[in-house]
């Protein structure tokens, strides 16, 4: 839609309706760039795709897992996908041409892989019963750095069952989910104890620890300022906490406090959270229900719950704010689709003339008294030409701006262009009908042709042993 025609002052800042629907596969997890142009899902099949968001078409496809994929991440640049999949693998992409930058493997499925915000080779995974790692891909090899779960043990006078004990306690406690902080100084990491731990990825220890909830921190998310935090659990209830200025000199493990701010919970259905995300600005929280197909906005300036987005009828998995608009991505469990809430933007068509006035009913139009006077063509010439001498600005960038260019890092990443037909769309979308000419599948054609293939090959057998009958 042209931006001329938008009223975006009259927009609400969160989502009311379905607007899109799109699908490549089944699709188990999101994430938009920092741009908000592109959107990345990963596919149960191991397969990313790659959306751009202005046409809903695919702009890229990469395989290199062969398992679901459960986690995304972009580099600041936009440049760099970082995917971890089931399959005890890592990929970092290459956007510029879609190849694999570098691959990692782990001792277990990956619960979630975060780049650093200004270090695309650099980057924390949380691990299935395993500890998180800090990697490094700057040298040819990949250096893992173990980052630690549990806080070391200040009490030294205990005796050795005690110390024993704590020990165990302490080998059972495992890192869930990670994130960095916005200037990447530390590393933010929840556990399955309920335990949320500051770490510093230069010396790899823990400087803050505390005990934040009673079961496992499933999501950690933080505002564009940092200065929010947000937490999903699976006991039942959305945190949010002010965070300090990590990124201060003076900064003192021992005076770090993060107080709470909001508890966010169904307290008559007691339902669960599949996952959660932060809006825009960060004065939203929105959240997708554990057996359920509503997704829930509260606002965090009186932590009250503002809406119900009502949809598909069928439970939604992750979901996804748009970094700089009112859109809202989530990806459905059953089907795989992507849905996308916006806001329905009402269209200014006084913006094509500056004398358009809109109006709510008829009115009775009163000309001017030298409206339709005819004057003579000498003169409406010498009008034509004047207004042609005039100097129109072609070459000044337009001062809208919805992210800033300066916080980029390194220079504009463009995807190129995909030609591509078969790579543009899903494979279950078309099929091949002849050389060069391809169609669009129906909704049940691929169970009815999977049932007709199953029907040849059990036949097949029983007409070769009938001619060997008659041949006896």
């Amino acid at each position: 839609m042209n931006l001329l025609l938008s009223d975006d002052y009259l927009l609400q800042d969160y989502p009311e309706n379905i607007t899109n629907t799109i699908r490549s596969g089944h699709t188990t997890c999101l994430r938009f760039n920092r741009k908000g142009d592109y959107l990345a899902s990963g596919r149960v099949d191991g397969t990313v795709v790659v959306w751009d968001l202005e046409t809903m078409g695919v702009a890229q496809k990469l395989r290199g897992h062969r398992v679901s994929i459960t986690s995304l991440s972009w580099s600041r640049c936009g440049r760099y996908l970082l995917s971890a999949c089931k399959g005890w693998r890592v990929v970092l992409w290459d956007l510029q041409d879609g190849r694999r930058y570098r691959e990692v493997r782990f001792r277990g499925p990956i619960y979630t892989a975060e780049l650093h915000p200004w270090d695309h080779q650099l980057f924390v995974a949380s691990v299935f019963e395993e500890p998180a790692f800090l990697v490094d891909v700057r040298d040819p090899i990949d250096v893992k750095h173990t980052l630690p779960s549990a806080p070391k043990r200040i009490n030294t006078e205990a005796d050795a069952a005690t110390k024993e004990k704590q020990a165990k306690e302490d080998a059972k406690q495992m890192t869930t989910a990670t994130v960095w902080s916005v200037t990447g100084d530390h590393i933010l990491a929840g556990t399955s104890k309920g335990r949320l731990n500051l770490i510093d990825p230069n010396t790899h220890e823990i400087i803050w620890s505390e005990n934040i909830c009673s079961s496992v921190v499933t999501t950690l998310r933080l505002t564009g300022s940092g200065r929010e935090l947000l937490v999903n659990s699976q006991d039942r209830i959305i945190r949010t906490f002010h965070v300090p200025n990590l990124s201060a000199e003076d900064l003192d493990p021992d005076t770090i406090q993060m107080p709470l701010e909001h508890k966010f919970q169904d307290v008559v259905n007691r339902l669960s959270w599949n996952h959660v995300t932060f809006s825009a600005t960060g004065e939203y929280v929105a959240a997708s229900t554990y057996n359920n197909h509503e997704l829930y906005i509260w606002e965090r300036n009186h932590g009250s719950l503002v809406r119900m987005l009502e949809g598909p009828k069928e439970e939604q998995g992750v979901i996804e704010w748009h970094p700089h608009r009112a859109m809202l991505a989530a990806c459905g469990l059953e089907t795989g689709r992507i849905y996308i809430w916006s806001v329905t933007t009402p269209q200014r068509w006084s913006a094509l003339a500056p004398d358009f006035v809109e109006v709510e009913e008829n009115v009775e139009y009163i000309e001017r008294e030298d409206e339709f006077d005819i004057h003579p063509q000498e003169e409406i010439n010498k009008r034509r030409l004047d207004l042609e001498d005039e100097d129109i600005e072609v070459l000044a960038m337009d001062s809208r701006k919805v992210y800033d260019d300066d916080d980029l890092g390194e220079t504009d990443f463009r995807m190129p262009v995909l030609f591509d037909l078969g790579a543009s769309d899903s494979e279950e979308e078309f099929v091949a009908v002849s050389t060069g000419t391809v169609r669009r599948r129906s909704m049940s054609e691929g169970q009815d042709g999977e049932d007709v293939e199953e029907d040849r090959t059990k036949k097949a057998p029983a007409s070769k042993g009938a001619k060997a009958k008659k041949r006896s």
